[in-house]
């Protein structure tokens, strides 16, 4: 049996090394590359072609999920899975329109991880148990139906800007990341302050707290 080459992603050390530990612990799974954002889980990818990529939900420049819609439009064959802290039905959608085929809990990876990459790697979706599987189902129906599922109001490149500027980046520093004008990055900002009913910085960064863009 061949190996599978993984890609983690996570913004945390400690839970990268016990992640490591399972996957490396597992027959047939070997962790190729470690990334600490998503922006780098990019960079890494196109250096280690890896067949499945582990995804932190949350991680700074780059979430696992905007790393994920990237990574499955750049490697249509490039497996994904998300790992997150939040039992969250709204994550869980939003990684499967991502491009992910599964959602594994950091609380039950030492019991899901392996159950989930082996299914991944079958071409199988993961569900982890508490979730409904008829739903995913119908959800993903919907999909190749092209009906559209809402899960967010915001654009990717609104998401993008949204997250940077909750880190407390500049326009002229948001601009830089996403070679992009700095006029661009301001009309963003003042449709994200109309499209969310909000009026300033604070309030976006503690919409994107909220929405999971970033951590408290």
């Amino acid at each position: 049996m061949s190996t599978t080459r993984v890609l983690l992603a996570d913004d945390h050390a400690l839970v990268r090394r016990g992640v490591r530990m399972i996957l490396n612990g597992a027959t047939g799974f070997e962790v190729v590359a470690e990334a600490g954002d998503g922006a780098e889980a990019i960079a890494l990818a196109r250096a280690h072609h890896p067949d499945l990529a582990v995804l932190d939900v949350a991680m700074p420049r780059l979430t696992g999920l905007q790393a994920a819609r990237e990574l499955s439009l750049l490697y249509p064959e490039l497996r994904i899975l998300m790992l997150s802290m939040h039992d969250n039905e709204q994550y869980f959608f939003q990684s499967l329109k991502a491009g992910a085929c599964g959602y594994v809990l950091k609380s039950a990876a030492d019991r899901d991880l392996i159950e989930a990459c082996r299914a991944a790697m079958r071409g199988e979706s993961f569900l982890y148990p508490d979730a409904v599987a008829t739903l995913v189902r119908e959800y993903l129906e919907r999909l190749r139906q092209g009906h559209e599922v809402p899960d967010t109001v915001l654009t990717a490149r609104e998401e993008e800007v949204l997250k940077l500027i909750a880190e407390g980046h500049s326009s002229k520093e948001i601009a830089e990341t996403l070679a992009i004008s700095v006029k661009t990055v301001q009309r963003h900002r003042a449709n994200l302050l109309d499209k969310l009913g909000l009026h300033d910085r604070l309030a976006l960064t503690r919409y994107a707290i909220r929405v999971g863009l970033i951590e408290p």
